[in-house]
């Protein structure tokens, strides 16, 4: 004689089986897309390829129209200022690549100093389109320009005037 308990089959009863509903479902689904769009971007951008400017060059045709980041030191003489942004030429290992910026440059921009570039190849004229600039300084910005650095952390403008603080 067989004394072990039998599984119940009704609903709802300890042991039976449960039916989830329909919309449970569609909750988790669009759950889980969502986690993977945000995880796809996120992705994405963490590997935008960071190039030289002779390395650029090289992979041209390979890059294409493929966003990228582009390093190089802005050219003396070659800076100019159009309708909507600036024009230079940046270089790195004696090979030069022409920029076209859209936008305002930062406030430190300045010829003889490295930048790093996000943008893309032009479609024509063989020109990288940029819309980011971030300036690269070195040890030579800090020793000139200690006292804005000091300032900074003090609190101060540079003009004397003490900011505001909040307790």
């Amino acid at each position: 004689m067989e004394l072990s308990p039998r599984p119940s089959t009704t609903p709802g009863a300890p042991g039976g089986t449960r039916r989830r509903k329909p919309w449970v479902y569609g909750v988790l689904m669009l759950v889980a897309v969502g986690l993977g769009v945000v995880v796809y971007q996120g992705l994405n951008s963490a590997s935008l390829y960071f190039y030289n400017a002779d390395e650029a060059v090289e992979q041209r045709q390979d890059l294409s129209d493929r966003r990228f980041r582009l390093q190089g030191t802005v050219q003396e003489g070659t800076v100019a200022t159009t309708g909507d942004g600036v024009t230079f030429t940046v270089a790195y290992n004696g090979v030069d690549v022409r920029v076209r910026h859209q936008g305002d440059p930062p406030e430190l921009f300045q010829p003889g100093i490295p930048v790093v570039l996000e943008g893309r190849w032009a479609a024509a004229g063989g020109e990288f389109a940029s819309d980011l600039i971030r300036v690269k300084h070195s040890e030579q910005y800090v020793a000139d320009n200690g006292e804005r650095l000091t300032d900074a952390d003090d609190g101060q403008s540079g003009d004397e005037r003490p900011s505001p603080r909040i307790p």
